[in-house]
């Protein structure tokens, strides 16, 4: 039993190794991304964009480049349809709830899945109060969206849909293309949105080709800096500003961008998709060792999500019977191993996870969850340590666990 969170830090000191793979809820930043950082806090492009001498007009020109290259790498039109945010939450509830407010004479239904980020979920509570109706869609055991209940729910008052391109506990690839052409058909006003913040680096994205009008990406995901994100807007959709203030560059976000962070940003980007095809090939091996590894090696372990190529090559979610997945979180971290249970957004309230719930999850085996992600970076050695180390931790408690023999 542990007094303090310094006292708990303390009992790590001598572990063997260390591994991180809590990537769902924040990252650390290689070298390489620090880099390509740092000159931007004191020595080029510091000034604010919007104002006229050299400083300024060189942060300007380093956001428009920016906003370029990462409209390329989703196949967009323009980096003008690219709007800088401070992260994924702000950008799903810009998408949300900017778009809502900016379309709200055309209709009052907004339609999402049952299994979106709670930035999304949360958004959508709000705009209830304000005489919005919200329909969720259901999904199956595996996470994949009901499309003819999809269908079913689109109406001519629906204004908006949003769907995750990849869910971020449980991997599962969404279909969005068919989605989005199931709503524009039964409407084709109804503007269609996606967080595609754990898919992309991890799987090619082309806006076009999905047929969406607005996306969401995060930086964190792909080991960029926290504090930066992004929001696409296909050029000529209209949505309002929710927050108010100094506006600069990014029309949509008032305050002074951040340039350091949005060099970051780019700088994971142009990292996690130069060399594409090897660095998902890389992952999804070590992934699927580990889940092979796990599943083979320790008895009522539950994989949550498909198998395959409908999940993406990082992540791995499993739930164990007899254990608590918090108390299976500390376990790990005393061996070096560093994982989530559940989602990083419930964890604190000790909710069980609402994805694992919506694909049909019992409420012990959502609580007994453990999420995992791999990165290019990690190596067949990490995965091996992970491998010695997790049957131990499991085994301890499920000695100790109440319910241990007593869960079918």
């Amino acid at each position: 039993m542990f007094e303090s969170v310094e006292e708990l830090i303390r009992a790590h000191e001598g572990i063997e190794r260390e591994v991180y793979l809590d990537l769902e809820n924040s990252s650390p930043v290689p070298m390489e991304i620090v880099e390509a950082m740092i000159p931007y806090f004191s020595e080029k492009a510091y000034g604010n964009p919007t104002l006229t001498h050299k400083p300024g007009w060189m942060a300007y020109e380093t956001i428009q480049k920016a906003s370029q290259h990462v409209a390329r790498y989703i196949g967009a039109a323009s980096g003008e349809e690219i709007n800088f945010a401070p992260g994924e939450t702000e950008s799903n509830n810009l998408a949300l709830i900017g778009t809502a407010l900016a379309n709200k004479k055309k209709g009052n239904k907004i339609v999402i899945s049952e299994i979106e980020p709670l930035s999304i979920d949360f958004s959508s509570k709000i705009l209830e109060k304000y005489g919005f109706k919200v329909n969720k869609v259901p999904v199956d055991g595996e996470g994949f969206v009901n499309l003819e209940k999809l269908n079913s729910i689109v109406d001519k008052e629906t204004i908006f849909v949003s769907m995750m391109l990849v869910n971020h506990e449980i991997g599962t690839i969404e279909p969005i293309k068919e989605a989005a052409e199931i709503v524009k058909e039964k409407n084709p006003e109804v503007l269609f949105h996606t967080d595609a913040s754990d898919a992309y680096g991890k799987i090619p994205i082309n806006v076009k080709e999905l047929g969406v009008d607005l996306m969401t990406l995060s930086s964190y995901k792909i080991l960029g800096p926290r504090g930066v994100g992004a929001l696409y807007i296909r050029e000529g959709v209209k949505v309002e500003r929710i927050i108010e203030g100094q506006l600069g560059t990014q029309r949509l976000w008032p305050g002074i961008e951040n340039t350091p962070l949005v060099m970051g940003f780019l700088k994971a980007s142009e990292l996690a998709f130069e060399n594409l095809e090897e660095n998902v090939s890389h992952m999804k091996r070590l992934r699927d060792k580990l889940m092979s590894g796990i599943l083979g090696g320790i008895p009522e372990a539950l994989l949550n999500g498909p198998r395959g190529e409908k999940r993406t090559p990082d992540n791995l979610n499993i739930s164990f019977l007899h254990c608590e997945g918090e108390s299976l979180t500390i376990e790990l971290s005393l061996r070096g191993v560093y994982v989530s249970s559940g989602s990083a957004c419930t964890r604190r309230i000790l909710q069980p996870s609402h994805v694992l719930i919506s694909i049909g999850r019992k409420f012990e085996e959502a609580h007994g969850s453990v999420l995992m992600k791999v990165t290019r970076y990690h190596t067949d050695e990490d995965i091996a340590y992970v491998l010695r180390v997790f049957p131990e931790a499991v085994e301890r408690l499920r000695a100790i666990s109440p319910t241990e023999g007593g869960v079918s």
